[in-house]
């Protein structure tokens, strides 16, 4: 009986009867066994070519934004991903974008053309990545339903039409790991919503092409509303190759908590935002399969309410986060240079080298208010000018301000606990500003997405040990300043490390190194083999105790003990190494990236040297020598063991060239 309803719809389907598909869907549900409870979970995925409109507008869906990439965009990367639950940065490939890819059909499903060489391609990257994982651990394969009228073009880098294969690429994500489709349905566009769940009734995974426009809309409105107890539906944006698409629209319903939720998961750990490696361990986790070891991603989960004007915000603003970031300091040292020229030309000749300290000092203090400013044009969202306008005048304002209120040197308390308590607040009660701040881990990048980025980690290393030496001023090298010292490093740590605050295992490291140094030059005595040795053991320490607080405070869920201890072999903690280490390689190649670290290094061994110079207005003071040597050795460190590598010798340097450009401001009164 089934069988003959199911024949009947398609012809009624093909005739044009139900020219939207829905009430043919809605009859093959009611024909089908799992209206009986008898088909088990199954998991349906569409792909559409409709944004974060026409998912909201679907009642039972809950949306997200997917990061559907880790640096440069492709679709046929996006559904390897999506294939393997892993990814790695494109740079790390041997080629940056996969070899040209095509489903060609075969039997009763169909095969990738170029498969092999996309496998041969992963296992030369720098991490187990496995393509086709998904599709082998469901038994039976996985299906693929598509229209022979709406066929994508050649995402895959030029498809293999010549050899008679169709385009329609979304099918990879049905591929096992021989690049086969264990089932194919391709038709009229009248008879896709009956195929799908035709398919649905053989295979427990189903992979769809919905056309576009209203039809894709209509038709993903109809399988929602068709949707039975124990399917889960996943709906994905469909676009081209080309920049701007490394953020995509995504909704699912079939989860647990129901629909009109926001989409988020333990990958991300931010509120409305996914990574496209955790598809397969959500499929595989709905669908009762063990989820393999090689699977990175984390099952998605739904997280509040949805609030569409506020996903909307979010997507826009993490477009123009990296292109505002270097403008946004240039205008705010264009403010800082303009106070120095305004000063130099004081009227009144006397008190021109007041002015002019001034204009130092308020200048210096400025930039280290810039982690706290950068966090209200991150609420507000403004335009462009706007906020260049707020970071630059709110920072002089601010530096301003500490200089009249707190005496010379202490200034630096007032930037430095502020950043700490308002950036550990932010993560703990999940307001976002951070990451949606100028200095934040932009997520667009894909390779971060919450807690304290990298050029964050030094910046805060200099200034929290600026801080410790500011109150400690004047100062003795006592076992009380090294303890102050180290306390405040152990405090930073945690901030920077913990999983739910700044989730950086570079950051434990640097920090560890940078007040072990500081701590180690404000003890009394000499310089010995044991000191030495706890400095070198510090960054050790630290991380056995980050992995005791991702235990306790995450369980086990945190970054490290997800990268680190997680793994299953040398090989894995050897392919992490060499991944930073590429990244690293990278950034340094990248655009004045090589000019800044030169530019760098010389001001460090230059500052090394005249060290008695520099340290002239504190009269060589112990804590303020432990605070600018910790400052440097924090920059040196996370530019060896962070992936952003000499961006963080540049952040520090810089940021202490303006903790020495307050301390040569100094009053004259003082």
């Amino acid at each position: 009986m089934l069988k003959l309803a199911a024949l009947a719809l398609l012809c009624t389907g093909t005739l044009g009867i139900f020219p939207d598909g829905a009430a043919a869907a809605a009859i093959v549900r009611a024909h089908s066994p799992a209206t009986a409870g008898v088909r088990p979970h199954s998991a349906l995925v569409v792909f559409l070519s409709g944004g974060e409109s026409e998912l909201a507008d679907v009642p039972g869906l809950s949306v997200g934004i997917m990061s559907a990439a880790q640096g440069h965009y492709s679709s046929a990367q996006f559904l390897l991903d999506l294939t393997q639950g892993a990814r790695v940065a494109s740079s790390s490939y041997p080629t940056p974008t996969p070899p040209p890819l095509s489903l060609v059909p075969a039997g009763a499903g169909a095969v990738i053309g170029g498969w092999q060489a996309a496998r041969t391609r992963a296992e030369d990257a720098p991490q187990l990545l496995r393509p086709g994982l998904l599709a082998s651990q469901i038994a039976g394969g996985a299906g693929y339903a598509a229209s022979t009228a709406t066929g994508r073009g050649d995402e895959g880098g030029g498809g293999e039409g010549g050899r008679g294969g169709v385009t329609n690429l979304d099918g990879m994500l049905a591929a096992d790991r021989r690049g086969h489709v264990a089932a194919l349905s391709l038709g009229a566009p009248a008879t896709l919503l009956a195929r799908v769940q035709a398919l649905l009734g053989r295979e427990r995974l189903v992979v769809a092409d919905l056309p576009a426009g209203a039809a894709g809309a209509a038709d993903l409105r109809a399988l929602s509303s068709g949707r039975v107890p124990g399917e889960l539906l996943i709906a994905l944006q469909r676009v081209g190759d080309g920049p701007g698409h490394e953020l995509l629209w995504s909704a699912a319903a079939g989860l647990a908590g129901g629909g009109g939720h926001e989409l988020s998961s333990q990958s991300t750990n931010e509120r409305g935002l996914i990574a496209s490696f955790d598809l397969a361990p959500t499929i595989l986790a709905h669908l009762g399969v063990a989820i393999p070891a090689d699977v990175r991603g984390k099952p998605i989960h739904t997280d509040g309410p949805l609030r569409s004007t506020s996903l909307r915000a979010l997507m826009a603003r993490l477009h123009v986060i990296a292109g505002r970031r270097l403008k946004a300091l240039g205008f705010l040292l264009l403010a800082w240079a303009l106070l120095l020229c305004a000063t130099a030309g004081w009227p009144r000749a006397h008190r021109r080298p007041q002015v002019r300290a001034w204009a130092m000092r308020t200048g210096g203090l400025a930039v280290l208010w810039a982690p706290v400013v950068v966090l209200i044009p991150a609420a507000l969202e403004p335009s462009a000018p706007v906020e260049y306008m707020i970071v630059a005048f709110g920072c002089i304002l601010l530096g301003a301000l500490t200089d009249a209120l707190m005496p010379w040197p202490r200034a630096p308390l007032v930037p430095a606990i502020v950043a700490v308590v308002v950036l550990s607040a932010d993560a703990l009660a999940g307001t976002q500003l951070l990451m949606r701040s100028l200095l934040g881990p932009d997520p667009i990048l894909g390779a971060r997405f919450y807690g304290i980025g990298n050029e964050l980690k030094s910046g805060l290393a200099v200034l929290v040990a600026a801080a410790v030496a500011a109150a400690l001023y004047p100062s003795a090298r006592s076992r009380r300043a090294a303890a102050a010292m180290a306390g405040a490093g152990v405090l930073l740590a945690v901030v920077e490390g913990s999983a739910r605050i700044g989730a950086g295992v570079g950051g434990v490291i640097l920090v560890s190194f940078a007040f072990a140094v500081a701590s180690v030059l404000l003890a009394p005595g000499s310089l010995t083999r044991k000191r030495a040795l706890i400095v070198l053991v510090s960054p050790v320490v630290g991380l056995v105790a980050l992995a005791a607080l991702d235990l306790a405070t995450a369980g086990g869920g945190g970054h490290f003990t997800g990268s680190v201890l997680h793994a299953r072999s040398p090989a894995d903690v050897r392919d992490l190494i060499v991944r930073r280490y590429g990244a690293a390689w990278d950034a340094l190649r990248n655009h004045v990236m090589p000019l800044a670290a030169v530019v760098a290094l010389a001001a460090a061994m230059l500052g090394v040297r005249s060290r008695e110079r520099l340290l002239a207005p504190v009269g060589g003071d112990p804590a303020w020598l432990a605070a600018l040597a910790g400052g440097l050795a924090a920059g040196v460190v996370g530019s060896l063991v962070e992936d952003s590598g000499p961006v963080l010798l540049v952040v520090a340097t810089f940021t202490l060239g303006c903790v020495v450009s307050y301390l040569w401001g100094r009053p004259a009164s003082n």
